[in-house]
């Protein structure tokens, strides 16, 4: 069995950031496309690393693949249970958990009957976040990518209040406008960050000795999120293609070398921070929005997230 990484290793970054011996079992989802390609191609290649992707398409040319549909609760538990298997017991030290999807509307619904961007942008990570709890190894180091988005300083249609029950049914409205799915979107970024918090602040943590980070790769044009947008509005993808250099927008690369050197401890948070944002190519730790910082929202979610994909744990 695998023995894995010991804080003491973890903690040295004089170096590379990496562990003195032994391989590092790194678990990812979102590394077929988008920012995600990159990052994982970066992580596959470092030395000792075993890389394990979950994606809807096992032939992804970087390290080894599982099948994961994130619209689908039963696949992220079969998911996991793979994982588990091709471990054959060994901890897990870097969780990447860093898919998304975003739709111009809320009329679609998951495979369990949840809105589709809440189901696959949080249900679904953090089910596997907390089958994965148990199996992280001492010092292990757990991303969830999240956006400015959540953030109403940023983003006028950021939300001000947190229903976990209302995203995750949504009634009342047609669904079909664009403002609708990009609501939808900010608000399951806001959820990434709350359960980034919850986990960091965990007793779980502290004794395991985690590193946390909830990283936002900013304004990235070219990534697949694109799909979403109507026909009339996808040759603004090519305009903002165009003027990155002027805009001092995230180029895919950078923003998918960003969150490999995080994972792998070659850029380290700030004592205290776990919001990590790339804005303007420059990686900043700034505060998370106000309503991201009440614990008393923080908790709320973390418990009807709970109830909603069946664990008995309330905590």
């Amino acid at each position: 069995m695998t023995e894995p990484m010991s804080v003491d290793a973890w903690s040295d970054r004089t170096g590379n950031g990496r562990p003195a011996a032994g391989t590092v079992n790194v678990v990812m989802t979102g590394g077929t496309s988008g920012l995600g390609h990159p990052a994982a191609q970066r992580i596959a290649v470092a030395s000792d690393t075993r890389l394990i992707l979950g994606a809807r398409h096992r032939n992804t040319g970087t390290g080894e693949s599982l099948p994961l549909d994130l619209a689908s609760l039963t696949s992220v538990r079969a998911f996991a249970s793979a994982v588990q298997e091709s471990l054959s017991g060994a901890a897990i030290d870097i969780l990447v958990l860093n898919a998304g999807t975003q739709f111009g509307n809320i009329d679609a619904r998951s495979n369990d009957g949840f809105e589709t961007t809440f189901a696959v942008n949080h249900l679904a990570h953090y089910l596997l976040l907390r089958l994965f709890l148990p199996h992280l190894a001492h010092g292990a180091t757990i991303i969830i990518t999240t956006s400015d988005t959540h953030d109403p300083r940023a983003n006028p249609l950021a939300p001000r209040e947190l229903d976990a029950e209302r995203l995750a049914h949504p009634s009342g409205t047609s669904g079909t406008g664009i403002r609708d799915g990009f609501r939808a979107y900010s608000a399951s970024k806001l959820c990434n960050l709350l359960v980034a918090r919850h986990v960091a602040q965990s007793a779980e943590a502290r004794e395991g000795s985690w590193r946390v980070i909830a990283y936002n790769p900013g304004f990235t044009p070219g990534t697949s999120l694109v799909r979403w947008m109507p026909w009339w509005g996808r040759p603004l993808q090519g305009v903002a293609l165009a003027l990155r250099p002027v805009m001092r927008a995230n180029s895919v690369e950078q923003a998918g070398q960003e969150l490999a050197d995080l994972a792998l401890g070659r850029t380290v948070p700030p004592e205290g921070r776990l919001y990590a944002s790339l804005v303007r190519r420059r990686l900043t730790w700034p505060d998370p929005a106000e309503l991201a910082q009440r614990d008393d929202v923080m908790n709320d979610l973390w418990q009807r997230s709970a109830h909603m994909v069946g664990l008995a744990d309330q905590r």
